[in-house]
């Protein structure tokens, strides 16, 4: 017999508290599930019984909420919240080591805080796409894509990576990979100072090494739970690589940074784009750019959809290669 009261306290204690928020209307109904996302006046809320559901905000009577939320006040920066605590008609009482009790007319957003290390901000995806094809020829090919950041006080680091590889019938016919690496210095809380370095390596094409060193300013819109928004310039200094000689100039290039989280969260619209003027006659120009989308499937897995678009404008010609991946991926 204790040894069954024990195994029960056990489980009970692995299984954790059932968390579950809830949301009064002004009708008398209450609903209970997980707040989403709180935006232009709509409340995501995720429940069992009906999926997710959307609520006019000012429907709402009183809500309760068991998690962390950030919560943006009109006039204010948003502020943490341990958990909200319904607190009268038209009321909520946010909990945060103190207790204040605030208007519901008075919160424009509500959302989930980002993933924090210790006192630093860390966010990543990396996504993956397999295609295999079985015709007259035989073609396996696998593309990896990754980023990460990690903000802490007025530093941020940047790394981006990529590798593809392609064999055909046994042979390969595609082997390479990219890597870049920025940090920023912040000096208020919209510009900052880049510095950057990038190398990429392809074994079948005649440039088959090129490495770039950037430095330049940045301004950074907006960067919240929802998504962000950055705009950098840089000087760069360009080196490639090849069998037939060597060769290094420099350019100046215009880079964006965009990700917004849509449908309460659960999808995510991205993308980023660089557009570099070499300081060569050669070439106009170089615009390498990307836009997708990803679906959280859970708290970590991501189906994703990305388009990409390379293209160099010189010597009177236009050159352009456009890749449409799909895939899956994890995300923190």
């Amino acid at each position: 017999m204790r040894l069954r009261i024990l195994l029960s306290f056990l489980l009970s204690a692995l299984a954790g508290p059932v968390v579950a928020d809830t949301v009064w209307l002004n009708n008398g109904d209450r609903l209970t599930g997980e707040i989403l996302l709180l935006e232009g006046g709509k409340l995501a809320l995720k429940t069992k019984y009906a999926g997710q559901v959307l609520i006019d905000w000012k429907d709402i009577d009183t809500l309760s909420a068991d998690k962390p939320l950030m919560v943006r006040r009109a006039g204010l920066d948003s502020e943490g919240s341990e958990r909200l605590e319904a607190a009268g008609r038209g009321m909520v009482r946010m909990i945060d080591g103190d207790e204040r009790v605030v208007t519901l007319a008075s919160i424009s957003r509500l959302v989930p805080p980002r993933a924090v290390l210790k006192d630093r901000l860390w966010e990543g995806n990396l996504d993956a796409k397999l295609d295999m094809e079985r015709n007259q020829s035989r073609t396996d090919e696998w593309k990896l894509k990754g980023n990460t950041r990690v903000e802490h006080g007025r530093w941020r680091h940047v790394l981006r990576g990529e590798l593809e590889h392609e064999t055909e019938d046994g042979e390969k016919t595609e082997d390479n990979w990219e890597l870049e690496y920025d940090l920023d210095r912040f000096f208020t809380d919209h510009w900052f100072w880049r510095a950057g370095f990038e190398q990429d390596e392809d074994e079948f094409e005649l440039i088959d090494r090129q490495r770039t060193y950037g430095i330049g300013p940045g301004y950074r819109f907006w960067d919240n739970e929802l998504g962000r928004l950055d705009l950098i310039t840089q000087y760069n200094r360009i080196e490639l690589f090849s069998a037939i000689g060597d060769r290094s100039f420099d350019s100046w290039s215009l880079e964006w940074d965009y990700k917004r989280l849509l449908w309460g969260t659960r999808l995510e619209f991205y993308s980023n784009a660089e557009m570099q003027i070499p300081h060569i006659n050669e070439i106009d120009y170089v615009f390498d750019g990307e836009a997708g989308l990803r679906y959280r499937l859970n708290d970590w897995a991501r189906l994703s959809l990305l388009y990409e678009l390379n293209q160099l404008r010189g010597l009177g010609q236009t050159v352009s290669d456009r890749h449409y991946l799909i895939g899956v991926g994890i995300g923190w």
